[in-house]
């Protein structure tokens, strides 16, 4: 039954326990300068997922694959040039200029 793991991977309070339940090689030193991007990121890709009748096996196997592939993200690049986030997207977005204030001359005492 996919409500399995799903449901052992809803209740997990960490980066690592996704990594152990999956059974996930991991850095350490990767993971703790970007748990929240790859946990991001893997549920970014499982949005895509449809789970729907599927055996736990099956639902594991994809699970790993994409908790492998969010943290393969973050071992080649930062979390900044991976940019899950939107306060991080909208840093780098282009600004709107914006427009000067007109005050009439004739308004100024």
């Amino acid at each position: 039954m996919a409500d399995g793991i799903l449901a052992k991977l809803n209740g997990a309070s960490s980066a690592e326990e996704f990594f152990a339940l999956l059974g996930v090689d991991y850095d350490a030193k990767i993971v703790n300068v970007a748990r929240l991007h790859i946990l991001r990121r893997m549920g970014q890709y499982l949005a895509g997922e449809d789970f729907t009748g599927a055996a736990d096996d099956v639902v594991v196997k994809r699970c790993t694959a994409v908790l492998e592939r969010a943290y393969a993200d973050f071992v080649a690049s930062t979390p900044i040039d991976q940019r899950v986030f939107k306060v991080l997207k909208d840093a780098v977005a282009p600004q709107a200029k914006p427009t000067p204030t007109l005050v009439q001359l004739g308004t100024l005492k």
